[in-house]
Order: C-alpha cells, then structure tokens, then sequence
C-alpha cells in the first residue's frame, strides 16, 4: 500500500514509518517540516512539508495513497491556547477524513487518547466502571481531550457516508515503554489521573499497521493500552484507593491494566505484547 502518515516527525510516527517500509509499503511523511534521517530510520518513499489544517495542502499531499494514519496533532491542552489546540485537532482530523474520503481511500487509522472521555486533563476524573471499555460515556472538561472526542464523531460521521472504508481511532497513551511508565506513575497522584497506563511505541506502531489491513468496514473505537498497570500495587487497591465510586469489575485482579483492549484484539488482531 502507499499511505500517508501525518506527524511524521512525531515520536510515534519515528517508529511506525520504518516499519511500515520494512513491511514493503510506500510512505508519505507529511508534518509541518521535513524530517531529519537517522541511522536506522529510513524516510519512506517521500517527505512533504504540510499543515494539516489547510484542506488544499492535504489533499495535494494524500494524492494516490491507499490509505492514511493521522497522528499530527496537539498533544496535550498546555502547548498552545485552548481555542487552538481545539480548533487545529478538529479541523485536521476532518481534513484528513474529507480528503481520503475525496480520493477513494479504503483506510483511515487516527490517533485519538484515552483522554477522549476525560482523564488526565481533567479536575477530578470521572469513570463509571473499571476497567474501562469503548462503550463508557464522555465527561471530558479539556480542549485536546474534546477534540479527540469530536475526532471518533467525525469517524462515525464519515463511516455513515460510504460504505467502502474502514476507519479506525485509536486511543493511545503514553507511548513509552513501561521501564519510562513505571518510573513516573507508580504510586504518585499524576499516575492515578494516568490510570497507570502506557503503551509501548512498537505496539502503538502494530495497531496502526493492522488498521491498514482490516477487512470489515465502518469505523470502530479501540483502546491501545498496555494489559498491565504501570505500578507495582495491585489494580483492585488502587481501584479501591482512587476511585471508590466506579464499579469495580472481577478483571482487576493482580497487575491488571484498567482499560479492556478485547476489541483491538478481536477487530485488529492486536494484542500488546512489548515491555
């Protein structure tokens, strides 16, 4: 396949276009400056520097690929006004949706977060059961984690007008490996807001690549989180300690990671198996 990777200079789009090339696709890199090659790292087949909220830019740059993996993004409510982090998320991830929609494209893979229902960003987070699946509804309170929210919207919005694509959000986060996830999260309050969690860069990378390979259509939601909890306390505990107030399922025994990842595993055919 020939597909277009948004963010291409990002950490996660570092590992995913030299894997997708070793996999034998083409690769446009598309980010808002040309990428610096390292050993190891190829470029792809070609680097184009684009904004992605210019509609006219996107579409020159997704001209003849198969598919697209969007990651170009804020990436947290704190780099940029709230009105812009807001606005360039929403209008990019619609861009490129109206763009491969325009040129026939059969996939799409977006990054949206966890934080799509709130979390993080949020005063106090708010969750109804654990662990978490797609299913539980939003009570997000930030620009970035409203965007992603309104990115998996437009998904379902472009999905009802054809029926030839497959759209995939994924909610990453903390792409890091768990050694990284570990050394900040494990029994601090910013790891209670993590929900302990963190996924590592080459099983991010897997999950896009299986996105570009899906035979069903329509557009589907996954949670990509690592099946463990970045602490060293057992899940029940720390369930019992932070969130009284949620329902607290049989599956948080041991170590276990506070976000149900069957569906990835079932509609991807992913499971993370990185530490």
């Amino acid at each position: 396949m020939r597909i277009a990777v948004t963010g291409g200079n990002g950490d996660l789009a570092r590992v995913l276009i030299p894997m997708l090339v070793q996999a034998g696709h083409s690769v446009v890199s598309i980010d808002r400056a040309l990428p610096v090659p390292t050993p190891g790292n190829p470029l792809g087949s070609r680097a184009l520097v684009v904004d992605v909220t210019d509609f006219g830019q996107v579409v020159a740059a997704m001209q003849g690929c198969d598919g697209v993996i969007h990651l170009a993004a804020h990436r947290t409510p704190m780099n940029a006004p709230a009105p812009t982090v807001y606005a360039d998320n929403t209008r990019g991830s619609y861009n490129v949706l109206l763009a491969a929609e325009m040129l026939g494209m059969s996939h799409v893979c977006m990054a949206s977060s966890i934080n799509a229902i709130g979390g993080v960003f949020s005063k106090s987070p708010r969750y109804d059961y654990l662990p978490l699946d797609e299913q539980h509804p939003c009570y997000a309170e930030d620009p970035y984690s409203l965007s992603k929210w309104v990115l998996e919207i437009q998904g379902d919005t472009f999905a009802r007008r054809r029926a030839n694509v497959a759209i995939s959000s994924m909610r990453f986060h903390g792409i890091v490996p768990r050694e990284f996830a570990l050394k900040n999260w494990d029994n601090t309050e910013p790891g209670m807001k993590h929900l302990w969690a963190y996924v590592h860069p080459q099983a991010a990378a897997r999950a896009c690549m299986a996105a570009m390979q899906v035979e069903w259509r329509g557009h589907e939601v996954f949670y990509i989180v690592a099946p463990t909890a970045a602490s060293q306390t057992d899940s029940a505990t720390l369930a019992t300690q932070y969130y009284p107030n949620a329902v607290h399922r049989p599956q948080l025994t041991g170590n276990a990671g506070f976000f149900d990842c069957s569906k990835a595993e079932r509609l991807l055919g992913w499971r993370h198996d990185e530490e």
